[in-house]
């Protein structure tokens, strides 16, 4: 009896870490998982391929991308596919974020390269990070409505 109690404890303590964890960190783990199922397209380039075969599943931005025009055309190219897009703060961190970055001994990011666009193809497993972010873009896509 005592046995059984303690994995109904751990399974509690799992409900509150799921509500615990942000939109960011979420995102973080799903671009991680998409990057090792070989679903995940950085720059433009790439970007927009996925974009216009209308593979893409999710689409990440940068908000510090100085270029208008390459903005306006990703987004046309998401609203033309109807695919979500999360704005990013930081190209620095998105690129970090895509496996773009150099590791120090500790894992630390040491040197990363700037990426203002991901395009996610392939989320890879079921995860409760996923699940996280694709409960925010269900809120998102409600509220615009």
């Amino acid at each position: 009896m005592a046995d059984e109690e303690v994995p109904v404890e751990e399974i509690a303590e799992e409900v509150g870490e799921v509500a615990e964890m942000n939109v960011l960190d979420a995102l973080k783990e799903v671009l991680k998982k998409a990057l090792v199922h070989d679903g995940l397209r950085k720059g433009l380039h790439e970007c927009a391929k996925a974009l216009d075969r209308r593979s893409a599943r999710l689409c990440c931005l940068a908000k510090d991308c100085e270029n208008e025009e390459y903005k306006k055309l990703i987004r046309a190219l998401c609203a033309e596919g109807e695919v979500s897009v999360i704005m990013v703060d930081s190209g620095k961190d998105l690129g970090a974020w895509c496996g773009l970055a150099k590791l120090d001994a500790d894992g630390e990011v040491k040197k990363a390269v700037r990426t203002s666009c991901a395009v996610i193809t392939d989320f890879g497993e079921e995860t409760r990070a996923l699940t996280v972010l694709l409960d925010y873009l269900q809120k998102q896509a409600d509220g615009e409505e």
